[in-house]
């Protein structure tokens, strides 16, 4: 019984439509249609009004969003001053650090429209990556390669420094990697 009705889950046509775009996700890359499908279960799936709230700057990092439908709008407060970081289609991500940390957010994060977003709460990831570390060692790997992308990015906007003969203090690291949460481009 229980196989039948996975079996009918798998081939019900919005969960298929959700494999595809988790496979076309930066973050999920070369990870099996099998752990695609184990990530898919515990993904929860919210709908967001435009001009909605998703998250706001320095509300602490619980889960990643990836945008199923609609248009998601990052900014960044500058002196008391919204400043856009990007705009996210379908199958963009964002609040990736949250699956690494609890860290306040960099950034806010609004519906630009009408949108669906599938949510990855850190704790929901840490209970998959107990039973299936090989999938917990894809995705963080591809998250470190997404990090590495950020820091070279704001390198060479010359915002940062190459290594220096002095290490870097913790809190100049730590921001350097905040654009992280801008998602993909």
């Amino acid at each position: 019984m229980l196989k039948a009705s996975f079996r009918k889950w798998i081939t019900d046509g919005e969960q298929l439509q959700r494999l595809k775009l988790l496979g076309t996700v930066p973050l999920f890359a070369g990870l099996t249609r099998r752990q695609l499908g184990k990530l898919n279960v515990k993904l929860f799936e919210k709908h967001y009004r435009a001009g909605e709230a998703i998250f706001r700057e320095g509300d602490p990092g619980n889960a990643l969003f990836i945008v199923f439908e609609g248009k998601v709008a990052i900014t960044h407060g500058v002196d008391g001053v919204e400043k856009p970081l990007a705009t996210l289609a379908p199958g963009a991500y964002f609040g990736e650090l949250a699956l690494i940390d609890d860290q306040p957010r960099f950034a806010t994060a609004r519906a630009d429209e009408d949108s669906v977003l599938l949510i990855l709460y850190k704790s929901h990831f840490d209970q998959l990556s107990e039973g299936n570390k090989a999938l917990a060692i894809h995705v963080m790997g591809n998250l470190l390669r997404a990090l590495a992308g950020y820091v070279r990015v704001v390198q060479a906007r010359g915002s940062i420094r190459p290594a220096s003969p002095r290490p870097a203090a913790p809190a100049a690291v730590e921001q350097s990697a905040m654009p992280a949460e801008r998602g993909r481009r």
